[in-house]
C-alpha cells in the first residue's frame, strides 16, 4: 500500500487532469486518486448530498494515510472544502481559488466567464472568489450540465458535442479569459478553443492547483525524498470502463501501470 501519499478525489475522471498536472509537478511524490464514477456527475445533486459524498471519499484516502487533501472538483470544492478543513488535521486544497487567481492575472479587460456544473454555478463560488479578490471584475457564470456526461462516454471530438458547446458558449459576450470550472473541461479544451477563437484565454485550474499543492509540500517539508512516486487508483463504479477513458486524460505510461481498483460507497 501506498503511504504518505497525495490524496485526490472527484466526482469521475475529471480529476485525471489536476492529478496528471501534480504527478508533473511532483514527480517523486506518491498519489492516490479516488474517481466517484458510480455517482458522477455531482453537478445536479444538493449540497448536503455533494458534502456527504466528500465526507465518505475522504475517509477513505485518509485511511491509506494520505499527508495532503486535494479535492479536485469543483462542485466538491464548492460546497465541502471548508467543512473538510474543519475535520482534518493535513493541508486541503480546491480547485477554485487557484484557477481565480490565474484568470485575474491573465485578463486584460477584467471580463471573466466561467462555465462549470449546475452545482458549481448556482453556488456563486467564483463571483464571490473573484469580487474578493478584484472588486472591479465583471463575471459571467453558464452552467453547462452536459459537459461532465459527455466526457465520461469519451464523446470528445464529435460534432454533438461541438454543437451542445456552441449552444452554451453563446451566452457569453465579451469576455476575454474563460474559467473552466471542472476539472472535466480541459479535456473539451480544443473544442471551446475553436469555438471562442483566439481573442479568449482559456484557464485550467489544474495546472495552478499543481503549484499550489508543490507549495504547500515545501512549506510544511512533507517531500517525498525518492524518485520514483507510485500511483494508485480507485473508482467506486466499473474499473474497465475507467481504464480505457482515463487514456484521454493520463500519459500512456501512466495507464499501462495503473493499480486500479473497485471501492463499494454507499449510494
Amino acid at each position: 500500500m501506498i503511504k504518505h501519499g497525495i490524496g485526490i478525489f472527484d466526482s469521475g475522471l475529471g480529476g485525471l487532469t489536476v492529478m496528471k498536472a501534480i504527478k508533473e509537478a511532483l514527480p517523486c511524490e506518491n498519489i492516490i486518486y479516488f474517481g466517484d464514477t458510480a455517482r458522477v456527475p455531482y453537478g445536479n445533486k444538493s449540497p448536503e448530498t455533494i458534502k456527504r459524498f466528500a465526507k465518505e471519499m475522504t475517509d477513505f484516502l485518509c485511511s491509506k494515510n494520505i499527508k495532503i487533501l486535494v479535492v479536485a472538483c469543483n462542485t466538491a470544492s464548492a460546497f465541502a472544502l471548508e467543512y473538510l478543513k474543519t475535520i482534518l488535521d493535513i493541508p486541503v486544497v480546491g480547485v477554485i481559488e487557484p484557477g481565480s487567481k490565474s484568470a485575474l492575472e491573465v485578463t486584460k479587460t477584467k471580463k471573466i466567464g466561467v462555465i462549470g456544473t449546475k452545482g458549481t454555478i448556482n453556488s456563486g463560488v467564483y463571483e464571490n472568489i473573484l469580487s474578493r479578490l478584484d472588486s472591479t471584475v465583471e463575471v459571467q457564470v453558464k452552467a453547462c450540465p452536459l459537459f461532465v456526461p459527455l466526457v465520461e462516454e469519451g464523446w470528445v471530438e464529435n460534432k454533438i458535442t461541438e454543437d451542445i458547446a456552441k449552444q452554451y458558449l453563446a451566452d457569453l459576450t465579451g469576455i476575454d479569459t474563460l474559467i473552466l470550472g471542472c476539472t472535466h473541461y480541459p479535456i473539451l479544451k480544443k473544442v471551446i478553443e475553436n469555438i471562442l477563437g483566439d481573442s479568449v484565454i482559456i484557464v485550467d485550474s489544474a495546472i495552478e492547483t499543481a503549484q499550489v499543492v508543490r507549495n504547500t509540500i515545501k512549506l510544511n517539508a512533507m517531500e517525498q525524498k525518492a524518485c520514483q512516486g507510485q500511483s494508485e487508483f480507485f473508482v467506486s463504479d466499473d474499473p474497465g470502463k475507467f481504464r480505457e477513458v482515463s487514456r484521454k486524460f493520463l500519459d500512456e505510461d501512466i495507464c499501462q501501470e495503473m493499480l486500479l481498483s473497485k471501492v463499494i460507497l454507499m449510494p
